[in-house]
Protein backbone atom coordinates (compact mmCIF):
# COMPACT_ATOMS: atom_id res chain seq x y z
CA UNK A 1 0.00 0.00 0.00
CA UNK A 2 1.14 3.38 -0.28
CA UNK A 3 1.25 5.76 2.12
CA UNK A 4 -2.42 7.42 1.42
CA UNK A 5 -3.98 4.02 1.42
CA UNK A 6 -2.32 3.31 4.53
CA UNK A 7 -3.70 6.37 6.18
CA UNK A 8 -7.29 5.65 4.76
CA UNK A 9 -6.79 1.82 6.89
CA UNK A 10 -5.59 3.72 10.05
CA UNK A 11 -8.96 5.77 9.62
CA UNK A 12 -11.15 3.35 9.10
CA UNK A 13 -9.62 1.29 11.67
CA UNK A 14 -10.47 3.43 14.05
CA UNK A 15 -13.71 4.09 13.31
CA UNK A 16 -14.03 0.49 13.81
CA UNK A 17 -12.79 0.08 17.07
CA UNK A 18 -14.91 3.47 18.17
CA UNK A 19 -18.17 2.01 16.72
CA UNK A 20 -17.20 -1.45 18.90
CA UNK A 21 -16.09 0.30 21.69
CA UNK A 22 -13.89 -1.13 24.55
CA UNK A 23 -16.66 -2.93 25.93
CA UNK A 24 -17.94 -4.74 22.68
CA UNK A 25 -19.76 -7.48 23.21
CA UNK A 26 -18.03 -10.76 21.34
CA UNK A 27 -21.25 -11.23 19.39
CA UNK A 28 -20.87 -7.48 18.03
CA UNK A 29 -17.25 -8.58 16.96
CA UNK A 30 -17.87 -11.49 15.35
CA UNK A 31 -20.77 -9.74 13.44
CA UNK A 32 -19.06 -6.63 12.22
CA UNK A 33 -15.91 -9.24 10.69
CA UNK A 34 -18.95 -11.29 8.97
CA UNK A 35 -20.92 -8.43 7.26
CA UNK A 36 -17.47 -6.89 6.31
CA UNK A 37 -16.74 -9.67 5.05
CA UNK A 38 -20.09 -9.68 3.00
CA UNK A 39 -19.95 -6.06 2.05
CA UNK A 40 -16.39 -7.11 0.38
CA UNK A 41 -18.14 -9.92 -1.79
CA UNK A 42 -20.67 -7.15 -2.47
CA UNK A 43 -18.09 -5.11 -3.67
CA UNK A 44 -16.47 -7.81 -5.72
CA UNK A 45 -19.22 -8.80 -8.03
CA UNK A 46 -20.41 -5.32 -8.57
CA UNK A 47 -18.01 -3.14 -10.42
CA UNK A 48 -19.70 0.29 -10.78
CA UNK A 49 -20.15 0.40 -6.64
CA UNK A 50 -16.61 -0.35 -5.89
CA UNK A 51 -15.60 2.15 -8.32
CA UNK A 52 -17.99 4.99 -7.09
CA UNK A 53 -17.07 4.33 -3.29
CA UNK A 54 -13.30 4.30 -4.29
CA UNK A 55 -13.08 7.47 -6.70
CA UNK A 56 -11.19 9.76 -4.65
CA UNK A 57 -11.64 12.38 -7.75
CA UNK A 58 -15.59 12.45 -5.93
CA UNK A 59 -16.13 14.25 -3.00
CA UNK A 60 -15.80 12.05 0.57
CA UNK A 61 -19.65 13.11 1.67
CA UNK A 62 -20.99 11.85 -1.50
CA UNK A 63 -19.33 8.38 -1.36
CA UNK A 64 -20.24 8.32 2.26
CA UNK A 65 -23.73 9.16 1.54
CA UNK A 66 -23.45 6.04 -1.23
CA UNK A 67 -22.58 3.87 1.57
CA UNK A 68 -24.84 4.74 3.98
CA UNK A 69 -27.63 4.62 1.04
CA UNK A 70 -26.48 0.69 -0.18
CA UNK A 71 -25.68 -1.03 2.87
CA UNK A 72 -28.34 0.75 5.65
CA UNK A 73 -30.52 -1.61 7.07
CA UNK A 74 -28.60 -4.26 5.63
CA UNK A 75 -25.76 -4.72 8.05
CA UNK A 76 -25.24 -3.99 11.42
CA UNK A 77 -24.69 -0.18 13.00
CA UNK A 78 -20.88 -0.61 13.83
CA UNK A 79 -20.22 -2.16 10.50
CA UNK A 80 -22.08 0.33 8.14
CA UNK A 81 -20.09 3.70 10.45
CA UNK A 82 -16.88 1.21 9.40
CA UNK A 83 -18.19 1.25 5.37
CA UNK A 84 -19.05 4.68 5.94
CA UNK A 85 -15.83 5.63 7.07
CA UNK A 86 -13.78 3.89 4.02
CA UNK A 87 -15.77 5.18 1.62
CA UNK A 88 -14.80 8.58 2.81
CA UNK A 89 -11.57 7.97 2.49
CA UNK A 90 -8.81 8.15 -0.15
CA UNK A 91 -7.11 5.30 -1.09
CA UNK A 92 -4.44 5.16 -3.72
CA UNK A 93 -6.02 2.14 -5.78
CA UNK A 94 -9.54 0.55 -5.97
CA UNK A 95 -8.52 -3.01 -4.55
CA UNK A 96 -7.06 -1.12 -1.24
CA UNK A 97 -10.35 -0.33 -0.09
CA UNK A 98 -11.80 -4.04 -0.63
CA UNK A 99 -8.61 -5.29 0.64
CA UNK A 100 -8.73 -3.08 3.79
CA UNK A 101 -12.44 -3.85 4.83
CA UNK A 102 -11.30 -7.81 4.75
CA UNK A 103 -8.30 -7.17 6.66
CA UNK A 104 -10.35 -5.08 8.99
CA UNK A 105 -13.41 -8.09 9.19
CA UNK A 106 -10.64 -10.49 9.97
CA UNK A 107 -9.23 -8.25 12.54
CA UNK A 108 -12.94 -7.95 14.22
CA UNK A 109 -13.13 -11.33 13.66
CA UNK A 110 -9.43 -12.16 15.92
CA UNK A 111 -10.97 -9.85 18.44
CA UNK A 112 -13.94 -11.99 19.22
CA UNK A 113 -11.58 -15.03 19.53
CA UNK A 114 -9.80 -13.47 21.69
CA UNK A 115 -12.65 -12.12 23.83
CA UNK A 116 -13.50 -16.06 23.91
CA UNK A 117 -9.85 -16.83 25.13
CA UNK A 118 -9.48 -18.58 21.77
CA UNK A 119 -7.07 -16.91 20.08
CA UNK A 120 -4.18 -19.27 20.55
CA UNK A 121 -6.52 -22.25 19.13
CA UNK A 122 -7.31 -20.20 15.69
CA UNK A 123 -3.87 -19.69 15.86
CA UNK A 124 -2.33 -23.26 15.51
CA UNK A 125 -5.72 -24.40 13.70
CA UNK A 126 -4.95 -22.02 10.81
CA UNK A 127 -1.43 -22.68 10.75
CA UNK A 128 -2.12 -26.81 10.93
CA UNK A 129 -4.72 -26.41 7.84
CA UNK A 130 -2.01 -24.46 6.41
CA UNK A 131 0.44 -27.67 6.62
CA UNK A 132 -2.37 -30.33 5.85
CA UNK A 133 -3.30 -28.33 2.62
CA UNK A 134 0.04 -27.87 1.69
CA UNK A 135 0.71 -31.83 1.87
CA UNK A 136 -2.37 -32.89 0.11
CA UNK A 137 -1.94 -31.88 -3.78
CA UNK A 138 -5.51 -32.51 -4.78
CA UNK A 139 -6.65 -30.37 -2.15
CA UNK A 140 -4.46 -27.51 -2.69
CA UNK A 141 -4.93 -27.61 -6.55
CA UNK A 142 -8.88 -27.91 -6.05
CA UNK A 143 -8.65 -25.00 -3.51
CA UNK A 144 -6.18 -22.84 -6.16
CA UNK A 145 -8.07 -23.37 -9.04
CA UNK A 146 -9.14 -19.74 -10.45
CA UNK A 147 -11.81 -21.31 -12.95
CA UNK A 148 -13.64 -22.90 -10.15
CA UNK A 149 -16.70 -20.54 -8.51
CA UNK A 150 -15.51 -19.35 -5.12
CA UNK A 151 -18.29 -20.10 -3.80
CA UNK A 152 -18.05 -23.67 -4.69
CA UNK A 153 -14.48 -23.46 -3.26
CA UNK A 154 -15.77 -22.44 0.09
CA UNK A 155 -18.64 -24.45 0.48
CA UNK A 156 -16.00 -27.40 0.16
CA UNK A 157 -13.87 -25.78 2.33
CA UNK A 158 -16.90 -25.53 5.04
CA UNK A 159 -17.50 -28.97 5.23
CA UNK A 160 -14.12 -30.12 5.63
CA UNK A 161 -13.69 -27.58 8.87
CA UNK A 162 -17.11 -27.90 10.05
CA UNK A 163 -17.31 -29.19 13.94
CA UNK A 164 -13.63 -29.27 13.74
CA UNK A 165 -12.13 -25.84 14.67
CA UNK A 166 -13.17 -22.84 16.03
CA UNK A 167 -16.13 -20.79 14.34
CA UNK A 168 -13.59 -17.97 14.10
CA UNK A 169 -10.99 -20.47 11.94
CA UNK A 170 -13.45 -21.43 9.64
CA UNK A 171 -15.39 -18.02 8.99
CA UNK A 172 -11.55 -16.61 8.34
CA UNK A 173 -10.29 -19.75 6.48
CA UNK A 174 -13.77 -20.30 4.19
CA UNK A 175 -13.63 -16.20 3.23
CA UNK A 176 -10.23 -16.57 2.47
CA UNK A 177 -10.29 -19.30 0.06
CA UNK A 178 -12.58 -17.47 -2.34
CA UNK A 179 -10.23 -14.48 -2.37
CA UNK A 180 -6.72 -16.11 -3.16
CA UNK A 181 -4.09 -14.09 -4.92
CA UNK A 182 -1.31 -17.03 -3.61
CA UNK A 183 -1.24 -20.36 -2.54
CA UNK A 184 -4.06 -21.60 0.04
CA UNK A 185 -1.23 -22.77 2.59
CA UNK A 186 0.29 -19.65 2.44
CA UNK A 187 -2.85 -17.46 2.92
CA UNK A 188 -3.46 -19.80 5.84
CA UNK A 189 -0.11 -19.09 7.04
CA UNK A 190 -0.60 -15.18 6.59
CA UNK A 191 -3.88 -15.40 9.12
CA UNK A 192 -2.23 -17.63 11.72
CA UNK A 193 0.57 -14.74 11.58
CA UNK A 194 -2.19 -12.06 11.75
CA UNK A 195 -3.93 -14.39 14.98
CA UNK A 196 -0.43 -14.03 16.79
CA UNK A 197 -0.23 -10.23 16.08
CA UNK A 198 -3.37 -9.54 17.85
CA UNK A 199 -1.11 -10.35 20.94
CA UNK A 200 2.36 -9.21 20.25
CA UNK A 201 3.80 -12.29 19.35
CA UNK A 202 5.90 -13.23 15.93
CA UNK A 203 5.36 -16.77 14.75
CA UNK A 204 8.24 -18.99 13.94
CA UNK A 205 7.54 -21.81 11.16
CA UNK A 206 10.55 -24.20 11.96
CA UNK A 207 10.97 -27.41 10.18
CA UNK A 208 13.14 -30.03 11.47
CA UNK A 209 14.49 -32.64 10.31
CA UNK A 210 13.80 -34.62 13.26
CA UNK A 211 11.00 -34.14 15.46
CA UNK A 212 11.52 -31.78 18.74
CA UNK A 213 10.93 -33.26 22.40
CA UNK A 214 9.17 -30.59 24.72
CA UNK A 215 12.54 -29.20 26.13
CA UNK A 216 14.29 -28.43 22.39
CA UNK A 217 11.42 -26.65 21.64
CA UNK A 218 10.94 -24.66 24.71
CA UNK A 219 15.00 -23.94 24.34
CA UNK A 220 14.39 -22.46 20.81
CA UNK A 221 11.26 -20.70 21.78
CA UNK A 222 13.33 -18.69 24.46
CA UNK A 223 16.16 -18.27 21.94
CA UNK A 224 14.10 -17.03 19.21
CA UNK A 225 12.02 -14.40 21.55
CA UNK A 226 15.32 -13.01 22.95
CA UNK A 227 16.37 -12.72 19.47
CA UNK A 228 13.28 -10.97 18.07
CA UNK A 229 12.42 -8.94 21.41
CA UNK A 230 8.89 -10.03 21.66
CA UNK A 231 6.96 -13.30 22.29
CA UNK A 232 7.60 -16.27 19.65
CA UNK A 233 5.11 -18.85 18.81
CA UNK A 234 7.09 -21.81 17.47
CA UNK A 235 5.14 -23.77 14.92
CA UNK A 236 7.43 -27.02 14.15
CA UNK A 237 6.59 -29.54 11.14
CA UNK A 238 9.51 -32.04 10.45
CA UNK A 239 11.01 -32.53 7.08
CA UNK A 240 13.04 -35.91 6.59
CA UNK A 241 14.74 -33.74 3.18
CA UNK A 242 16.83 -31.47 5.48
CA UNK A 243 19.15 -34.64 6.78
CA UNK A 244 19.96 -32.95 9.87
CA UNK A 245 19.29 -29.19 11.91
CA UNK A 246 16.71 -26.55 11.47
CA UNK A 247 15.30 -24.08 9.45
CA UNK A 248 13.84 -21.39 10.51
CA UNK A 249 11.41 -18.69 8.96
CA UNK A 250 9.91 -15.38 10.98
CA UNK A 251 8.17 -13.16 8.31
CA UNK A 252 10.34 -12.60 5.05
CA UNK A 253 13.87 -13.96 7.75
CA UNK A 254 15.21 -17.20 6.99
CA UNK A 255 17.81 -19.13 9.16
CA UNK A 256 19.23 -22.11 7.12
CA UNK A 257 20.81 -24.18 9.88
CA UNK A 258 20.14 -27.78 8.25
CA UNK A 259 22.88 -30.06 6.69
CA UNK A 260 20.83 -29.30 3.08
CA UNK A 261 21.12 -25.65 3.18
CA UNK A 262 25.11 -26.41 3.76
CA UNK A 263 25.57 -28.75 1.23
CA UNK A 264 23.60 -26.47 -1.01
CA UNK A 265 26.17 -23.66 0.09
CA UNK A 266 29.07 -25.48 -0.69
CA UNK A 267 27.79 -26.83 -4.37
CA UNK A 268 26.71 -23.31 -4.93
CA UNK A 269 30.83 -21.71 -3.88
CA UNK A 270 32.21 -24.38 -6.57
CA UNK A 271 30.21 -23.25 -9.11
Amino acid sequence: MYAASREALAHTRSALQSALGSGAATAAAAQAGSELFSVVEALDSQRALRTALADASAPAAVRERLAEQVFAGKVSAQTLATVTAAAGQDWSAQSDLTNSLVRLGREALLKAAADQDQLDAVEDELFRLGRIVAGDPALEQTLSDRSAPASAKRELLSRLLYGKVTAVTEALAVHAVGRLTQPPADTFDELSTLAAAQRDRAVAHVRSAAPLDARQEERLTVILSRVYGKPVTVHVEVDPELLSGLVVRVGDEVIDGSAAGRLAAVRKSLT
